[in-house]
């Protein structure tokens, strides 16, 4: 196998790109990382803890919320709570693949959260506490996206595909305030 310089028709430099590879240690972390990793986990684990406590708001307000009447509302919340739950697997996961640990904490879990808990018992205070929870996932994961910019795509494109989400779910409560 040759180590000379072997750059493709797309410019890219092969034997280089196959020698740094060489480095196993960092997984899936290349030389060519240019994001600020150790700011990028923090931020991350700042935004896990708002999943984590989103999901625990919403299966809250969904085993709380009752009569016939409220079938669908309690619904949504459960629907919420599972796609909560997803973009904390999503997040934990990138922070694993960054070299990080994701920070599982309960001790400190809504020290780190952006968003509030809530004990509302009425459903319409339940659904303005998920809505307002709602905006501040969605402009902390713009202001995320923002920071990161280009220097990580992945976790950019995986905040975009999260706040997405986060924007539907806004819309749902919207939808449901009287």
């Amino acid at each position: 196998m040759s180590t000379s310089t072997s750059t493709t028709p797309a410019g890219i430099d092969t034997a280089a790109v196959r020698a740094a590879a060489k480095n196993l240690n960092d997984g899936a972390v290349t030389a060519g990382y240019k994001g600020q990793r150790e700011a990028v986990i923090t931020m991350l684990n700042g935004a896990l803890a708002t999943e984590l406590v989103c999901i625990l708001r919403y299966k809250r307000h969904y085993y709380t919320v009752s009569g016939l009447q409220n079938g669908p509302i309690k619904a949504e919340f459960l629907e919420h709570a599972t796609q909560e739950q997803e973009h904390a697997d999503w997040l934990a996961e990138r922070i694993v693949q960054l070299n990080g640990k994701p920070d599982l904490n309960p001790a400190t879990l809504l020290a780190r959260s952006h968003a509030e808990y809530d004990e509302s018992d009425s459903v319409q205070s339940m659904v303005r506490a998920n809505l307002i929870a709602e905006r501040v996932a969605i402009e902390s994961y713009r202001q995320m996206i923002e920071q990161i910019g280009d220097t990580d795509p992945t976790t950019r494109h995986l905040l975009i595909k999260i706040m997405a989400v986060e924007e539907e779910h806004a819309d749902d409560m919207r939808d449901l305030l009287e």
